[in-house]
């Protein structure tokens, strides 16, 4: 499996083009991605499933592009994406609600862009107190600078997802379109989005009927993973599914 394929690969997958109505080579605005965004709970939810498809596609944890961590804190939880080429982004679930940042390596707004590193004027303006600790968490920093070219975050009380007063590009430069391909699977929420990013991606085929089981949160039967990966048995997934928080038979 290539693990440094070009970011551009994944957009195939055309979920902002699904959800937003309009096609992928058209510029969305990044307040509007956002606002596509479902509640929490449905977040979350879409996390815990690609979290585990890609724990039954990809066994071996550090090959995966999506990953859970129902236990990253004592109060907190933590979904990942990690595509191989230094592109990512996590979302810290809590009490408070959700904290969202991405980073993009090419994107202008990178923190590399100055010397030394310093954020995106605005990209961190208003973040509410309660995720002020995630800004500088150290495993979403570099040396103390913030690893993030995208930030926005949910409070339970809130009814829409937020972000900062962004400073604007510089006339003439483009950003890439970072929010669109960094959470496009997220933001499409439709099993068969992850089928065709994972049968590229992976390089295998995957079974659509199988991805909606998973994506239902169902718990898992070894006729479902035999679908998606017929080399895993059940019991090989068992700190995966503990670790995901997905459920279980009971």
């Amino acid at each position: 499996m290539e693990l440094e394929e070009p970011r551009a690969s994944f957009s195939a997958v055309g979920s902002v083009g699904a959800v937003s109505g309009i096609g992928l080579d058209v510029a969305v605005p990044f307040s509007e991605l956002i606002r596509q965004l479902p509640e929490i709970s449905i977040v979350r939810d879409r996390s815990r499933a690609l979290a585990m498809l890609d724990a039954i596609l990809s066994p071996e944890w550090e090959y995966r592009y999506f990953s859970f961590d129902s236990q990253w804190s004592p109060t907190e939880e933590m979904a990942s994406m990690r595509d191989g080429c230094g592109n990512e982004y996590s979302i810290v679930f809590s009490r408070a609600g959700a904290y969202v940042r991405g980073f993009d390596h090419e994107s202008p707004m990178t923190p590399y862009r100055v010397t030394p590193p310093a954020p995106w004027p605005g990209l961190f303006d208003g973040v509410p107190e309660a995720f002020r600790a995630q800004v500088t968490e150290p495993a979403f920093s570099d040396h103390g600078t913030p690893r993030a070219t995208v930030c926005f975050w949910r409070e339970q009380a809130d009814t829409v997802w937020k972000s900062g007063a962004v400073a604007p590009l510089p006339e003439g430069v483009e950003d890439g379109c970072s929010a669109e391909w960094l959470f496009d699977v997220l933001l499409d929420g439709r099993p068969e989005a992850y089928q065709r990013f994972a049968e590229e991606y992976y390089e295998v085929a995957v079974d659509v009927t199988a991805v909606r089981h998973v994506y239902a949160l169902r718990p898992l039967t070894q006729s479902v993973v035999s679908l998606l990966n017929p080399a895993v048995p059940i019991p090989r997934l068992a700190e995966d599914l503990v670790q995901i928080g997905y459920p279980v038979q009971e």
